[in-house]
């Protein structure tokens, strides 16, 4: 089902006017795409909790625009510097037949039973923590789940090795062989692990510079005797 959100038709534009309509807890935006665009506002409140949710993000919204609904997907936001504040928001209209580009969240399942961390004592590094897609609006997934369950410390996933839904591609920047989570040795294990083998060799290397005094030695105490 697809996620809604309310908005009506903006009347006044410029920065002024948007500056009245922010004031009033409403945020400007547009919904551009087949057709002409239309300037809109919302609700700031609604629309700021609709945005903490992840599947906001990247699913196919159902945009109630003056009891009209229109399928649209999110573009782009702007949010004040340092208030908890949206200043303005982009939504596309969605052609169900045309193929659409985003970017999707990758969700991380087995890292708890992966090799490399079950019993190689790694930690799994995000390489990437979304994927870049094409596929048909009804096609769209929400996220894309990328399995560490065979994962070996050392190893890497790559975008290769994802299996996508029915239906989505790969596209944008992403390459076969770019790594998506690997497995490593923490690095205070690693810095420990060095110390320990730094102080063992000096160890041995104190050990080997004392033998020969200590040959020399042993003549010298007998011949006392």
């Amino acid at each position: 089902m697809a996620i809604e959100i309310a908005a009506t038709t903006r009347k006044a534009q410029g920065t002024g006017a948007s500056r009245r309509l922010r004031k009033t807890n409403r945020v400007p935006g547009i919904v551009y795409g087949t057709g002409e665009a239309s300037m809109i506002e919302l609700d700031h409140n609604t629309l700021y909790y609709a945005l903490r949710n992840e599947a906001f993000h990247a699913s196919i919204l159902s945009l109630d625009l003056d009891g009209k609904k229109q399928s649209v997907l999110l573009r782009d936001f702007q949010m004040h510097p340092f208030r908890q504040q949206v200043l303005h928001i982009d939504f596309q209209r969605v052609d169900a037949k045309k193929k659409i580009h985003m970017k999707v969240p990758l969700h991380f399942i087995n890292a708890d039973i992966a090799p490399g961390v079950k019993t190689g004592g790694g930690i799994i590094s995000h390489v990437l923590n979304d994927l870049e897609i094409t596929c048909l609006p009804a096609d769209l997934p929400a996220a894309i789940e990328v399995d560490l369950a065979a994962l070996d410390l050392g190893h890497s996933i790559h975008v290769s090795d994802i299996k996508l839904p029915k239906g989505v591609e790969v596209s944008g920047h992403h390459h076969a062989s770019d790594a998506v989570a690997t497995v490593q040795v923490p690095r205070g294990h690693v810095e420990a692990a060095a110390e320990a083998a730094a102080s063992e060799a000096a160890s041995a290397a104190a050990t080997a510079a004392a033998a020969p005094a200590a040959a020399a030695a042993k003549p010298a105490a007998d011949a006392k005797k």
